[in-house]
């Protein structure tokens, strides 16, 4: 059994702090602990991996995927500062891509070792990882190692799970209790090392104080539903959590390795406390509108990972009707008014939103919506909408049947407004005679 204790890391700018801890136990039935986990505050990183492949080549796998991750990201940690210093679309892109290249030459490194040593063929290794910089966290994952986020009394889970059964699962083809007791749930469908490359999912969160982030193997998850893990973690201290969740796994079986790591924000400050709130108001605001309604808590997180804000001054125009516009604007604080041929017709405050049309297509703007106060917003743009959609197929499907359903919604109200307008029509026409007479 092997714990870590972290250090304090703080970002002066956004005055957050993290603490992390981490242990990892061979469990009640394994002989070797094929597992391996990296906590390391200064540079922020966090990773849960799961080797395999026996004949002590899981271990292998997995330190070697851990050791080439962290050298990688050490020697690229520039990027992960801009994406604090500057979260535009350009530094996200780039910190997503920082962290799937890391996890590709692990992976090519691992493979390359298996091809060289026939005692080592198809070993390979699970992974998650966890960077952190800024109020900023990056998430790179392979496997079916796990990020749950506890948040404002819900615990979340971040990754989803590349095992044929969530295959079946997502596809619809086998149920939940099915997938409970099937002979295939501990097949994966992606590791890293097996192939020569891998599909890596990435993520970039917003942190918020109080979060709790815990990386696990599924030595860990395996005994536990995701609505399990909240209580569990509720009224622990971070420096016992790991401790108590591996205690949990060994009580109910301990059949696999065990490793947990779970790394704790806190925040101090004014502009801790304003990061905290945008980002709250961010979440909250998003998952009130139609489109997005529908998406988990990850789809909706991923949503947010490619949504910018910009700041309006009182009288500004943020649209202009009958310019062409391609972007959907959220109110986050401040107010604004829509106009029609210079008439104002609504006023929309922190939580309303307009502009939605411009996800779907160039076409010119249908009113104008000015501020009539210092006002926040957050922004989607089409191109980066599509391009999530493009990468995650069940979140584009969602949305599709979403635009439907608010296209349906329109077309019903406008079919019920020009049946009100028919009526009063008719009505005028046929006491116009007698208005004559």
């Amino acid at each position: 059994m092997r714990s870590h204790p972290s250090e304090l890391r703080e970002s002066a700018a956004l005055a957050l702090t993290t603490e992390a801890f981490g242990m990892t136990d061979v469990g009640r039935k394994r002989q070797h602990n094929e597992d391996a986990m990296l906590v390391d505050p200064a540079l922020g990183l966090y990773i849960v991996a799961d080797g395999m492949g026996g004949h002590a080549a899981g271990e292998v796998a997995s330190a070697r995927a851990t050791e080439a991750v962290k050298q990688h990201i050490a020697a690229n940690k520039h990027l992960l500062k801009d994406l604090a210093s500057n979260p535009s679309q350009d530094s996200r892109a780039a910190a997503a891509a920082l962290m799937e290249v890391a996890i590709q030459r692990a992976c090519a490194d691992i493979y390359r070792m298996a091809m060289a040593d026939a005692t080592k063929r198809g070993m390979g290794t699970t992974f998650v990882c966890l960077a952190l910089s800024g109020n900023k966290g990056v998430i790179g994952h392979v496997g079916d190692s796990r990020v749950y986020l506890v948040r404002h009394g819900q615990c979340h889970r971040l990754t989803e799970d590349h095992t044929l059964v969530a295959a079946q699962l997502k596809a619809g083809t086998i149920t939940k209790e099915q997938a409970a007791s099937s002979q295939y749930r501990n097949v994966i469908t992606r590791a890293v090392g097996i192939q020569e490359s891998v599909q890596v999912d990435t993520l970039i969160v917003e942190l918020a104080p109080g979060d709790v982030f815990i990386l696990c193997s599924d030595g860990l998850h395996g005994y536990l539903e995701d609505e399990e893990m909240l209580p569990l973690v509720a009224g622990v201290a971070t420096a016992e959590l790991p401790k108590r969740l591996v205690e949990v796994a060994n009580e109910r079986g301990g059949k696999d390795n065990i490793t947990a790591v779970v790394v704790k924000v806190a925040g101090d400050g004014a502009v801790a406390s304003e990061e905290t709130s945008e980002a709250q108001s961010r979440m909250e605001a998003l998952r009130k509108i139609p489109l997005f309604r529908h998406l988990t808590y990850k789809e909706q997180t991923a949503v947010l990972s490619i949504a910018t804000t910009r700041t309006f001054p009182a009288g500004r125009e943020i649209v202009v009707e009958g310019q062409p516009g391609e972007e959907l604007f959220v109110v986050i604080r401040g107010r604004v008014v829509i106009e029609k041929n210079g008439v104002e017709i609504a006023e929309l405050r922190a939580g309303g939103h307009f502009g939605e049309m411009g996800l779907i297509d160039n076409a010119p703007r249908s009113a104008t919506v000015r501020a009539t106060e210092p006002t926040r917003t957050m922004v989607i743009a089409r191109p980066d909408l599509m391009s999530l959609m493009k990468r995650e197929s069940i979140l584009a499907v969602k949305m599709l049947w979403s635009f439907v359903q608010v296209l349906s919604d329109r077309l019903r109200a406008t079919n019920s407004e020009l049946s009100e307008a028919r009526q009063e029509l008719a009505v005028a026409q046929a006491i116009q005679p007698f208005a004559e007479e």
